[in-house]
């Protein structure tokens, strides 16, 4: 492949990650919510369009304003074709000329962008589709995953995915429903899918389902920047979404110190601090202030309060591990899964020691459904290292390096295998549960 037509490609796929949301939205507000198919079947055309003419012609000088011009002229199109033009041309011409205008003069229109992804977010959150559609949903037509990525993510197929999705389509056509934003008593319902969705983004960049890179730091970044849209809005300001973005900006604050120089994973207890984002750091904690007006806590609430004890000890050593095992106590109660029982025998090792997390580990009610998972085997790796039996932790490692599916992954535990007696590796919870990687 020539350098344009990579650069070309390159670009076109940070568009597709960036800009999926702007311009879905900008298209259903165009085409109504129940031509969602059609709006996403043209935003691909646009994106193909463009991978092919940046590659011949070079990258356009603006080209977020020429996917949009492509996008909106082919939905013309489409409504000519369809038989639906009347009243649209005008939008759409309006729309074409406010997305050609420079940034900085588009106020309004990036006010209207803004909502526009919002209330996609809350159209994908809407009551009438299930809970588990809602997510899957938000993941395809707002954050760009591809139907591989979010099986991936459900641990499901890539056909049941798509008939998933075909369906929630469906239902959207069947159900009115409106591209509004919710107000009142219909807000609560739709908030919780929107922070599914926004906790799954965030988890599927914070740990890589697969492939050669542990980070994907453009899916955390997206998924905070949708988060504080949603906070700054009437329609988000509440203290779960508040506790929501507090997580994502706790734990994406430790991404520098996350790999060391050759790509290979280091723990918590391994990790340099001082490289740790202290900005997100303090950004996080306002947001976690904010979220103590709530009534009563969410999963957020706890898992927020987790991340700020790792972000708040200025070492391994002095990590609040009492407090951190209380909340996940509260995690188990409020919502129990087999990741947040995993997470819960670490902690519970790091405050009474190794043999009370193996004994935790071998009565976890899901441990058949974990078994599959390298995570449990590395856990259980690390506490019989800790306990001296070296044997027991070099067949752990072993069988979760033949599980584990993410490279940096895959050399951590490779290195474990090589020098199963290191005295710095001690299990440690890496990352948030998880819904979608339970």
């Amino acid at each position: 492949m020539n350098p344009t037509a990579s650069n070309a490609q390159g670009l076109v796929e940070h568009f597709f990650r960036h800009e999926t949301g702007r311009l879905h939205g900008a298209l259903i507000r165009l085409l109504g919510v129940h031509n969602v198919a059609l709006a996403e079947d043209i935003a691909q055309e646009a994106l193909l369009r463009a991978m092919r003419a940046w590659s011949m012609g070079g990258i356009p000088e603006n080209p977020s304003a020429w996917i949009t011009r492509v996008a909106m002229n082919l939905a013309k199109d489409a409504l000519r074709h369809r038989g639906m033009a009347a009243g649209k041309e005008d939008a759409i011409a309006y729309h074409i000329e406010q997305t050609a205008s420079p940034p900085v003069a588009a106020v309004g229109h990036a006010r209207a962008i803004r909502d526009d992804t919002l209330r996609l977010l809350f159209v994908c959150g809407h009551p009438d589709i299930a809970p588990d559609a809602q997510v899957v949903l938000a993941l395809k037509i707002i954050c760009g995953f591809s139907t591989a990525e979010i099986a991936s993510a459900f641990l499901a197929t890539e056909s049941a995915i798509e008939k998933q999705l075909t369906r929630t389509r469906q239902r959207i056509q069947d159900a009115g429903i409106a591209f509004e934003l919710p107000e009142g008593a219909d807000l609560a319902p739709r908030l919780d899918g929107v922070l599914g969705a926004l906790y799954l983004l965030f988890n599927e960049g914070y740990k890589a389902s697969a492939g050669d890179h542990l980070l994907r730091e453009d899916l955390c970044d997206e998924a905070i920047r949708l988060a504080t849209l949603l906070c700054e809005h009437p329609a988000g300001n509440t203290p779960r979404a508040h506790a929501l973005l507090a997580l994502m900006l706790l734990t994406g604050a430790r991404f520098p110190a996350r790999l060391d120089a050759d790509g290979a994973l280091l723990r918590l207890d391994e990790q340099d601090r001082a490289k740790w984002d202290r900005a997100r750091i303090d950004r996080g904690l306002v947001h976690l202030a904010a979220a103590t007006a709530a009534t009563e806590f969410s999963e957020y609430h706890l898992q927020a309060g987790i991340a700020a004890l790792h972000c708040t000890a200025p070492d391994d050593a002095s990590t609040d591990w009492p407090r951190i095992l209380a909340h996940y106590d509260a995690l188990l109660k409020l919502k129990p899964s087999p990741i947040i029982a995993l997470n819960h025998v670490v902690a519970l090792a790091r405050v009474h020691g190794p043999r009370a997390g193996l004994d935790a580990l071998a009565t976890l009610p899901d441990r058949d459904r974990l078994g599959q998972s390298h995570l449990l085997h590395a856990v259980a790796g690390d506490l019989h290292r800790r306990l001296d039996d070296h044997a027991s932790a070099a067949a752990s490692y072993r069988r979760a390096l033949d599980l584990a599916r993410v490279a940096p992954e895959q050399a951590h535990l490779a290195r474990l295998l090589t020098h199963p007696a290191h005295p710095t590796h001690r299990a440690t919870p890496g990352t948030p549960a998880t819904p979608g990687k339970e």
